[in-house]
């Protein structure tokens, strides 16, 4: 077993498609998959399950890549480590999040501050942040939703109301309040499936013993507004979208009878990680960025 079976192992196990992962390590697939069958064959035990051509990562497979990750990610860490204290050039900060639009004050006072540093982002649900932090693939997530589990550390940065926006003309729209038993008829324009407002949207509708009617879902939130105005549905938006739309917003604000309707945003980053001199400074950047009263 050699740390380049590993992360064929781990690669294949993301994608769980050999195809793919042969194309992001950038090696043949038959290359691929004689390492995967000769790692199965020392461990004595199948890592996943196959029927034709598809391959799907099993119990035994699951396990393993826990392992796998945490381990690599050690190494990973120990090589950033080294690169700095040898001064290996200014180095680089990987962030995931929900959405990139919150990242841009971040990073413009970054890059002002570090300008030589590699900044890579990821767009991506709350379940591939996680599996970017196991792997050790990113510094920190930028979550709008719960991301707790052993081995992370987080801090809350901001938390803001979600309120309900409705086309103009709708009959809730002279309404201050309503409650969400009220809105079991309703189309909702939301997002997929593991993105934050949908799974707020879920939760608040399963509290009541509803099921939401989702009329349209994509991840680009950004377009919300506009598919709303349309008459195409009502949705969710947090607060700030309302203080950016300002006057000239094309949709009407009702707030939500409901306890916990909130978006809490927290950057998580790995308990024992390496974070490098940039990358503390880019949590420190965040930290004054959405609480200055706390900086």
């Amino acid at each position: 077993m050699d740390l380049l079976s590993l992360r064929y192992f781990q690669a294949v196990a993301r994608h769980q498609h050999i195809s793919r992962a042969a194309e992001e390590l950038r090696v043949a697939q038959p290359s691929v998959s004689r390492t995967i069958i000769r790692l199965e064959s020392e461990l004595g035990v199948p890592l996943f399950d196959r029927q034709g051509r598809r391959i799907r990562l099993n119990e035994h497979g699951a396990a393993f890549l826990l392992r796998v990750e945490r381990s690599l990610a050690e190494l990973d860490d120990a090589q950033r480590e080294l690169a700095d204290a040898a001064g290996a050039g200014p180095g680089r900060v990987a962030v995931a999040a929900e959405t990139l639009l919150l990242l841009a004050g971040v990073l413009a006072a970054f890059r002002a501050l570090r300008p030589g540093v590699r900044v890579r982002l990821f767009q991506a649900p709350v379940d591939s942040m996680r599996r970017h932090l196991r792997a050790a693939e990113v510094d920190f997530a930028l979550a709008s939703q719960p991301l707790a589990e052993p081995g992370l550390c987080s801090v809350e940065l901001v938390r803001e109301e979600v309120l309900l926006a409705v086309p103009p003309g709708h009959p809730l729209s002279g309404r201050e309040r309503v409650a969400v038993a009220e809105l079991a008829g309703e189309e909702f324009v939301s997002t997929r499936l593991g993105h934050w407002q949908r799974a707020l949207l879920e939760r608040l509708f399963a509290r009541e013993g509803l099921t939401p009617q989702v009329v349209c879902e994509g991840d680009e939130a950004a377009a919300t507004p506009e598919l709303i105005s349309s008459g195409l549905g009502i949705g969710l938006m947090p607060a700030v979208a309302r203080r950016a739309l300002g006057e000239h917003s094309p949709v009407s604000w009702l707030r939500l009878d409901a306890p916990d309707c909130h978006r809490t945003l927290t950057l998580v980053w790995r308990r024992h990680a390496y974070l490098s001199p940039a990358a503390l400074d880019f949590r420190r950047l965040a930290v004054e960025r959405f609480m200055p009263e706390k900086a």
